[in-house]
C-alpha cells in the first residue's frame, strides 16, 4: 500500500505569472505527507520548465505533459498517476494556506469514505477585486457556517474545484474524470451530491482563490452562464428530482427567459410565473405566464427559481416557506 497519504492534482496552463508562489504554498504546507501531479496543458510561456524545476528539487512533485487538450483530459492523467488516500485539487494560479493539506487532511480520516471535506476561500486580485466575488466567497463560506451545501446545489457550485477533498475510493465510486461534462467542477460536485456524500465544512480557510482576466472561468466558454443552466437540467433528470413533480418556473428576466428554452428544448412540461402583473397573461415561447397564485395551487410543485435579485429572493422565498414549501425538496434557486 501506498505510503502517501494526500494527491493533489493540479491542471496548468500559462501559469508562469503565479505558478512558482503557487508552488511555493504547496511547498511550505505543514503537512508533508503529499504528492503533487502537475499536468502542463500545452502551456506556451515557461510554465513547464518552472514545474521541472521545482520537480527537480523536490522529489514529491511529477511534471506529466498533456497529450489530449483540456482539464478534463489534464486531471485524468494526474489522477492516473496519483497514490495517495485522499484526493484534492489545487489551480495553478491560487495560493494554500499553510495549514490546509493539515486540517483537510485530519477532518477526512476522522470522518473516513462517504464524506467530502470543503472550508472557507478567499479571493484576491492584484488588480483590484470584484464584488462578485467578495459575494461569492461570502455566500461559499455561508454554506460553511450553515452546513446546507446540498439544498443550495442548484443556486451555484456549491464547493469550488480546489477546496475539496474525498477519499480515493468515494472519487472512484463518483466517476472521478471519467464524464466530459463541462464545467467539470461542477459536474463533479453534482456527482458527489448523487452518491450521497456527506458535506463536512470547515470554519477554516483553506484556499487563497486569485483572480485575474485571464482566469479560465473568465475566458473559457464552458463556464458561462449557458452551460451552468445545462448541467443543472441535465442533474434535476438524471437525479430523477421531476419524477411526479409539477414544475414552476418562476421568473421571466433573462436569467428566467434562457431556462424556459432550455425546459421548452428538453421536452419538459412546465408552469411559468413571475412577480411582474403587466406579464400575466401573455405568451412566451409559446408558454402562457400565469399569476403566482394560480401556480401555487398545484400540487407536488418544484419551483425553479431563476430571480436574481437578493432582495426579490429574499422576499420570494418568504412567500415560498408560508405556503409550506421546502427548500431542497420542493424549490430549489437556479441563479
Amino acid at each position: 500500500m501506498s505510503s502517501v497519504q494526500v494527491s493533489v492534482l493540479m491542471p496548468v496552463f500559462n501559469a508562469s505569472p503565479f505558478l512558482k508562489a503557487c508552488l511555493e504554498s504547496i511547498c511550505t504546507q505543514a503537512y508533508q505527507n503529499w504528492e503533487l501531479l502537475a499536468v502542463d496543458d500545452f502551456s506556451t510561456d515557461d510554465s513547464l520548465d518552472i514545474l521541472n524545476r521545482y520537480a527537480q528539487q523536490d522529489q514529491r512533485i511529477q511534471v506529466f505533459s498533456n497529450t489530449e487538450k483540456g482539464i478534463i483530459p489534464a486531471l485524468r492523467l494526474a489522477y492516473a498517476n496519483s497514490k495517495g488516500r485522499f484526493i484534492t485539487r489545487m489551480d495553478a494560479d491560487d495560493l494554500m494556506p499553510k495549514d490546509k493539506l493539515m486540517v483537510m487532511s485530519q477532518a477526512l480520516a476522522e470522518v473516513g469514505a462517504g464524506h467530502v471535506v470543503t472550508g472557507k476561500v478567499a479571493y484576491f486580485s492584484d488588480t483590484g477585486l470584484q464584488d462578485g466575488y467578495r459575494r461569492y466567497a461570502a455566500w461559499l463560506n455561508s454554506l460553511v457556517d450553515q452546513q446546507n451545501h446540498w439544498v443550495e446545489i442548484f443556486r451555484e457550485c456549491v464547493i469550488p474545484s480546489p477546496a475539496w477533498m474525498v477519499t480515493r475510493k468515494d472519487l472512484d465510486a463518483c466517476g472521478a474524470f471519467i464524464p466530459n461534462n463541462y464545467p467539470e467542477d461542477y459536474d463533479l460536485v453534482f456527482r458527489f451530491f448523487q452518491h450521497g456524500l456527506q458535506v463536512v465544512g470547515l470554519d477554516h480557510l483553506v484556499h487563497h482563490w486569485r483572480d485575474h482576466q485571464s482566469r479560465t472561468s473568465r475566458t473559457n466558454e464552458t463556464y458561462a452562464l449557458n452551460a451552468y443552466f445545462d448541467i443543472k437540467i441535465q442533474y434535476l433528470q438524471s437525479l430523477k428530482l421531476l419524477d411526479s413533480k409539477t414544475i414552476i418556473l418562476w421568473g421571466a428576466g433573462r436569467k428566467g427567459k434562457d431556462l424556459a428554452q432550455r425546459l421548452i428544448a428538453q421536452s419538459l412540461n412546465f408552469h411559468w410565473t413571475c412577480n411582474v402583473p403587466s406579464k400575466w397573461g401573455h405568451t412566451i415561447y409559446g408558454q402562457h405566464m400565469q399569476n403566482p397564485e394560480e401556480v401555487l395551487q398545484y400540487e407536488h410543485p418544484l419551483v425553479l427559481i431563476a430571480v436574481s435579485g437578493p432582495a426579490d429572493q429574499e422576499a420570494l422565498e418568504e412567500e415560498l416557506i408560508q405556503v409550506g414549501l421546502i427548500k431542497g425538496e420542493s424549490y430549489y434557486f437556479f441563479c
